[in-house]
């Protein structure tokens, strides 16, 4: 196609696009660690063919275990569910989730699913035992089979947080920045890139905005009561 410019979201997209071209402007929403991934130089100075918005923050991840352990107290070990085939970020979003476990008391349980059957035999060890909460992470595996994971997550009684779509499709509550915002700003890249600015002069953007989603009624069904305080601070409640 030779197009002038390529809209792209997530890691292994943006990895696959850097093998084919180092010409065609590349604009990434939704990318961890650019630079640990060699996509950019730097996030003020690109210096190559490829920049954008997005950039998932490793340290958001110590940020889930607190807000979970508000509305599930009892959450004592969680399964972090990833396909790291896609999350080429899971290295970077570990290790933060194992940094603040145990500070809260939780044992974090590294999960890697590849299909439907490992979801289940994941949910079912978290299950297995009184206290297991799950956390998914936003990679494109997960995207994909989201409604699978919340019915192995309901059927084993555990509590789930993720990105903000988990709430609003039946999961306890999601806690990011918003991908639709991003993919808007993502707009103004292309429509520079295509009127003449280079990649390399487009320093990569972060999200500046995060939400807070929490499902009360998805609480109810596991037995919890959503602290008023944690409702208080939510950007959205499901209902």
């Amino acid at each position: 196609m030779s197009p002038d410019a390529i809209l792209t979201g997530g890691s292994a997209a943006v990895a696959a696009l850097q093998q084919q071209t180092r010409t065609i402007s590349i604009v990434f929403v939704d990318v961890g660690n650019p630079i640990g991934q060699g996509f950019v130089q730097s996030l003020a100075r690109p210096g190559g063919n490829i920049t954008g918005f997005g950039a998932n923050d490793p340290t958001l991840m110590g940020k889930w275990l607190p807000l979970l352990r508000e509305v599930a107290p009892r959450v004592r070990q969680v399964g972090v569910i990833f396909n790291p085939d896609p999350a080429l970020f899971a290295p970077l979003f570990n290790r933060e989730i194992e940094a603040a476990a145990p500070s809260l008391g939780i044992t974090a349980m590294l999960a890697l699913v590849h299909d439907d059957p490992g979801i289940e035999e994941a949910s079912a060890a978290q299950g297995s035992e009184p206290g297991g909460g799950v956390v998914a992470f936003p990679d494109s595996f997960n995207i994909t089979h989201r409604d699978t994971i919340i019915a192995a997550a309901a059927r084993h009684s555990l509590p789930l947080i993720g990105t903000l779509q988990w709430p609003r499709a039946g999961g306890l509550m999601g806690y990011w920045f918003d991908g639709v915002d991003l993919h808007a700003q993502a707009a103004s890249y292309i429509d520079r890139i295509l009127k003449g600015t280079s990649p390399a002069d487009l320093p990569v953007q972060q999200p500046t905005k995060y939400s807070l989603i929490i499902n009360p009624k998805t609480a109810k069904t596991l037995g919890l009561t959503v602290p008023p305080g944690m409702l208080d601070l939510a950007d959205e409640v499901i209902e």
